[in-house]
C-alpha cells in the first residue's frame, strides 16, 4: 500500500508522525514549498530546529503533479488546503485515489455573514472532494460537519507534541537560575511569537496590574513587537524576556515555571498547550483558543474570556493565590494529556488505511 503525504513543508509536529507511518506502509512525503527559507516573518528572525524533521521517512520538495503521480499513490493524505498546489492535488487525484485530510481549522474565529457565505461556498466545495477527514478536537471537528463532511467520514487524530520530550528532566541550563528567580517564587510563562494575534501585551497588562511581590511573568520567543513589550515592562523588575529559545530548550522553559498562559485572540489549536500540559503545568489560556474545549478546564487551570482584561486579571490572581493547588493542576494536566500522543494519531489514521 502506497501512502502520498502532502504537506506544506517541513513541521516538528508533523515529522514523527510520517515516520511512525513509514513504518507500516510505503510513505513519501511531498513538501509543496521550496526547501524552507530559514527566515520566519513572524518570529523576525532566522529559525533552524534543532531536532531533526527529515528523519526516517522518504520525502521530496516539488510542486509538481507528474512527480506525485509517478509515485502511483493508493492514498493521499493531504495536510491543509489553503495552497493553490494543494487544490491542485485534490481535483486530479480525487477520482483515482482515496482523498484523506488533516486540517485544524475551527469556527471560533468570529467573521461577517459575507464572509461566512463565501467561506461555506468553498469549504464545501474543497470538502466534497475529500473521503475522510480527521479532526484534532472536538472544535475542528465541528467546523469539519459544518462544511459539508458527515460522522461517518471523520475519524479522530488527536494534535499532539512528543509527550515524553517535554516530561523528561531538562538538560538545558535551569532558566529561573539564568534569570535569577528563586525557586521559591511563583512562575507565569508565555512561550511563542510576539505578534498582535498572540495579545502579549494584555498579558503584561494584567499582570504588571496585579503587582505581585512573589510571583515573576517570562516571556520566550520573538517577534516585530518586543521592542513595544520592552518598553512596557522595562520598571519592572520580576518581568523577563528570554528571548527565543530553540525546541531542545522548551521543556526547560516549561518546567521553570508554574502556570503556562496562551492569551490569543485566535488560535486554531495551541500545540504549546500540550507541550506545557506534558511538563506537568497548570494552564490559563482565552477561549478562542482551539485546544480549550478538549483540554482546559479548572481541574488543570482556567479559561478567560478572549481580550477581557478584568476577566484575565482575576482568573490569574486566583491562580496564583496557591501555588500547592497550581502543583495539583500541573498533575493533572500530565493526566489529561497522556493519550494525546503521535502514537494515538498514528493508530488511527492506520485503522483508516487499513
Amino acid at each position: 500500500m502506497r501512502l502520498a503525504i502532502i504537506c506544506s513543508h517541513p513541521i516538528q509536529y508533523y515529522a514523527p508522525v510520517f515516520a511512525l507511518l513509514a513504518k507500516q506502509f510505503e510513505t513519501k512525503v511531498f513538501y509543496t514549498s521550496k526547501e524552507r527559507n530559514a527566515y520566519d516573518t513572524a518570529f523576525g528572525r532566522e529559525i533552524r530546529w534543532d531536532i531533526p524533521l527529515l528523519d526516517g521517512y522518504q520525502y521530496e520538495f516539488t510542486s509538481s503533479i507528474k512527480k506525485i503521480k509517478a509515485f502511483n499513490p493508493d492514498f493521499l493524505l493531504l495536510y491543509g488546503w489553503a495552497y493553490l498546489f494543494h487544490l491542485r492535488v485534490l481535483r486530479f487525484f480525487y477520482k483515482d485515489s482515496s482523498i484523506l485530510f488533516r486540517g485544524d481549522s475551527t469556527l471560533i474565529e468570529p467573521r461577517s455573514k459575507l464572509r461566512k457565505l463565501l467561506r461555506k461556498q468553498v469549504l464545501n466545495w474543497v470538502y466534497s472532494h475529500v473521503d475522510m477527514a480527521f479532526y484534532v478536537g472536538s472544535a475542528n471537528k465541528a467546523y469539519f460537519i459544518r462544511y459539508g463532511l458527515t460522522e461517518k467520514q471523520l475519524r479522530f487524530a488527536p494534535h499532539a507534541v512528543d509527550n515524553l520530550r517535554f516530561r523528561e528532566p531538562s538538560e538545558s541550563p535551569c532558566l529561573r537560575k539564568k534569570l535569577g528567580i528563586a525557586m521559591s517564587d511563583t512562575v507565569v510563562l508565555y512561550a511563542g511569537k510576539f505578534t498582535r494575534t498572540k495579545n502579549v501585551q494584555l498579558l503584561i497588562r494584567a499582570f504588571t496590574e496585579l503587582n505581585l511581590t512573589d510571583a515573576h511573568l517570562i516571556l520566550a520567543g520573538s517577534g516585530k513587537l518586543r521592542s513595544d513589550y520592552i518598553r512596557l515592562t522595562e520598571s519592572r523588575q520580576n518581568i523577563h524576556f528570554a528571548g527565543f529559545l530553540n525546541q531542545s530548550e522548551m521543556p526547560g522553559a516549561y518546567q521553570a515555571c508554574d502556570l503556562f498562559c496562551l492569551p490569543s485572540l485566535s488560535e486554531s489549536w495551541g500545540l504549546a498547550i500540550n507541550e506545557a500540559m506534558a511538563a506537568g503545568r497548570a494552564i490559563l489560556a482565552s477561549d478562542t483558543v482551539g485546544a480549550c474545549s478538549d483540554l482546559v478546564s479548572r481541574k488543570n487551570g482556567n479559561i478567560f474570556r478572549s481580550n477581557d482584561l478584568s476577566d484575565l486579571k482575576h482568573k490569574l490572581h486566583r491562580l496564583l493565590s496557591c501555588r500547592k493547588t497550581l502543583q495539583e493542576m500541573g498533575r493533572n494536566s500530565e493526566l489529561i494529556i497522556r493519550d494525546w500522543t503521535f502514537e494515538t494519531q498514528v493508530k488511527n489514521i492506520t485503522n483508516v488505511l487499513q
